[in-house]
């Protein structure tokens, strides 16, 4: 798929592009690159491209839109991009805002792609800090991080 950058489309009609063909997940791909392509900066198309990936089982190919999607949500909180620099407290996840959600979900998404491609101790860890700085454990951090250890056994579907 090519993208006219003098009159580029809009990047939300490019996902529907993917959304409307996963059945066909080349054509998927091409149209979750094309609304990259359009807008790299959209957290919208990033966390897009980062279910498109993480959906196929490419996880090695979402931890980069999902670590983009932690630095992003931390610098709308005026955080450190760096996660691992953020303390209890530092993310009021009180009634979960939508920024605040958009961190800690992201940060739950990084872990779990490192862990399940080999990288544990980078996994456990972002999902440490995940269940450090939302104490309620929202997106259940703590049970994943277990799992990851070997603490806990994985849900039947």
């Amino acid at each position: 798929m090519t993208v006219d950058l003098d009159t580029p489309p809009d990047p939300f009609d490019l996902l529907e592009g993917a959304r409307a063909a996963r059945s066909e997940p080349e054509r998927s791909e091409a149209a979750v690159l094309a609304a990259l392509q359009v807008a790299p900066n959209d957290r919208d198309v990033r966390m897009g491209a980062y279910k498109f990936y993480f959906y196929a089982n490419r996880l090695a190919e979402a931890a980069p839109h999902a670590a983009w999607c932690v630095r992003d949500g931390a610098r709308a909180l005026g955080l450190p991009e760096d996660w691992r620099r953020l303390t209890p407290g530092s993310v009021d996840c009180t009634g979960y805002p939508k920024p605040q959600r958009f961190l800690v979900q992201s940060l739950v998404a990084w872990g779990w792609c490192k862990a399940r491609t080999g990288e544990i101790d980078d996994g456990l860890a972002a999902l440490a800090k995940a269940a450090e700085i939302d104490p309620s454990d929202g997106f259940g951090a703590a049970r994943i991080a277990a799992i990851v250890a070997g603490r806990a056994p994985e849900e039947e579907d």
